[in-house]
């Protein structure tokens, strides 16, 4: 295929077009994409590609929401495509992109790569439904499995309906609490719910599979102990399993393990029998606490069925600079659902990244291209860089990817809304995101109505006194709803409430309180 971009102004300069159409057509540079100026005067450039643009603009950006695509003609003249474009897979080998991300820590041999550019290859991904929503930790094996998708395979993502009722040992200091059955069902359609929204693509994202969700309760379910000691617990080796890590250091606990927890190796392990069996499943990926599973589940599918092409991989826990894991706030866990955690709050996070750490997380939680992210790390050493612009965009980015434009729009607009001195039109989607990360206040509809200001103020425990809420209007410094209060002894009206729920009050650009009217 040959791409053309015509008119280019000379001043644009190769190195920027070469970085704006990798954002528009390909994951990074091992496109094997040739740049060959035409000439110096004209300014054209013509760029030849190994495959369909419009495909691969898909790849780089959020696939399942169409909205969120742009139109490949609006940065080229002309397009010809061909029709004998090799698959995805053998274009971009996922195995490389994952390793250039930081995304890859260990996997079971160099086989995976190669196989990984000669076939299109099913993968999976485990998910227990500990919680009714998954959390930005679980976040990272999503991606993954995205990458894969983006790369011409099919994303499987695994509900662990069984392994839930049983608690993995792998991280934790002691037994997980036992669920009753309607929590586990609960949050095995939370998760389902969350998992098919992230993977899925709409149809317009050419080349690109659709996920498949499968629960491991529907081959346990059935499967009575006998059955299961009989037909897989006889290939299992107690030495074997007691090496693990997972168990070992539970063993020199105190609390030790309990023989549930002790089985959950084996159960995993057989997960990966059934699924390569049952749907020719190839691959497992999951965090690096996950090894040991993984690899029990790799020799378990070569003991039963004599599978010798099973593979597996993990990517690295989400660590900040100093160790500790980035994913807890002082709330708790950052949840991925927006009816557990607000856009908003989610979005106000990953804003908090340091600078030691965005780069790394820009690389491993977002689809920008490298070379986009190294010219953003460049631009934070220069002078004129804008402090928190590229934790900006890093929190725009997940943010999209988790909760939609919708989301994006929601999250930016209520962080306008409290910025200091903010003129922001408010809307009360937006301040009731934002609930959390202001004082608030409730008062009654009846109290509120025809109430000079300044009693308000005071009521609520904003200012002193009367006397100085007075002050603060004569100085300009008193507004409701971003909107700059004169009269002292302003009365609030009907027209104040937005939507007949809350009024925004400021006294000071940084002193802001929530009034929820009730």
């Amino acid at each position: 295929m040959v791409m053309k971009m015509n008119m280019i102004k000379p001043t644009y300069g190769m190195s920027r077009i070469y970085s704006c159409l990798l954002s528009t057509c390909s994951p990074h540079k091992h496109m094997a994409i040739s740049i060959n100026r035409l000439s110096s005067h004209d300014g054209m450039a013509e760029m030849r590609y190994i495959s369909r643009a419009s495909c691969f603009y898909s790849l780089m950006n959020t696939h399942r929401r169409p909205h969120c695509r742009m139109s490949i003609q609006a940065r080229a003249s002309s397009v010809v495509e061909s029709d004998s474009a090799p698959p995805l897979y053998k274009q971009v080998n996922v195995i490389r992109t994952l390793r250039e991300r930081g995304l890859l820590q260990d996997m079971t041999g160099p086989e995976l790569e190669e196989l990984a550019s000669e076939e299109s290859l099913m993968v999976y991904c485990g998910f227990d439904p500990t919680a009714e929503s998954l959390h930005l930790g679980n976040l990272l094996g999503i991606i993954v499995l995205s990458w894969f998708q983006r790369c011409g395979h099919v994303p499987v993502a695994l509900l662990g309906g069984a392994t839930g009722r049983v608690g993995d040992p792998s991280g934790k200091s002691a037994e997980r609490p036992v669920m009753s059955e309607e929590t586990i069902e609960k949050n095995t359609r939370g998760i389902e719910g969350t998992l098919r929204n992230l993977l899925s693509v709409d149809d317009t994202a050419c080349d690109l599979k659709q996920p498949m969700v499968v629960n491991n309760l529907d081959w346990f379910g059935g499967m009575g102990l006998l059955e299961f000691l009989r037909d897989v617990g006889k290939f299992a080796r107690v030495g074997t399993m007691i090496s693990k890590e997972s168990v070992k250091k539970r063993m020199e606990s105190e609390t030790g393990i309990s023989y549930t927890e002790f089985t959950y190796q084996l159960l995993q392990g057989y997960d990966f029998v059934h699924l390569s069996k049952s749907m020719g499943i190839k691959v497992q990926v999951g965090g690096s606490d996950q090894w040991g599973n993984i690899i029990a589940g790799t020799e378990l599918a070569r003991k039963m069925q004599g599978a010798e092409s099973c593979h597996g991989m993990t990517f690295p826990l989400l660590l900040k600079a100093d160790g500790t894991k980035f994913g807890k706030s002082e709330s708790g866990a950052l949840w991925l659902t927006a009816s557990m955690l607000s856009p908003y709050n989610f979005y106000q996070y990953l804003l908090k990244t340091t600078d030691s750490d965005v780069i790394t997380f820009l690389k491993m939680l977002t689809f920008l291209p490298l070379e986009d992210i190294q010219e953003i790390e460049k631009s934070m050493q220069l002078p004129e860089y804008v402090p928190n612009t590229a934790q900006k965009i890093l929190a725009e980015q997940v943010t999209r990817f988790v909760h939609g434009e919708s989301g994006v729009r929601q999250a930016l607009s209520a962080t306008e809304a409290l910025a200091p001195g903010s003129q922001t039109k408010l809307s009360a989607e937006s301040l009731e995101a934002a609930a959390g990360d202001c004082p608030t206040a409730s008062v009654t509809k009846q109290d509120v109505i025809g109430t000079p200001l300044p009693d308000v103020m005071v009521q609520v425990g904003m200012q002193p006194s009367k006397a100085a809420v007075r002050r603060m209007i004569k100085g300009g410094g008193v507004r409701i709803n971003n909107e700059k209060v004169e009269e002292e002894l302003y009365e609030i009206t009907s027209e104040d409430i937005i939507d007949g729920k809350f009024i925004l009050l400021a006294a000071g650009k940084k002193n802001k309180m929530l009034i929820k009217v009730v």
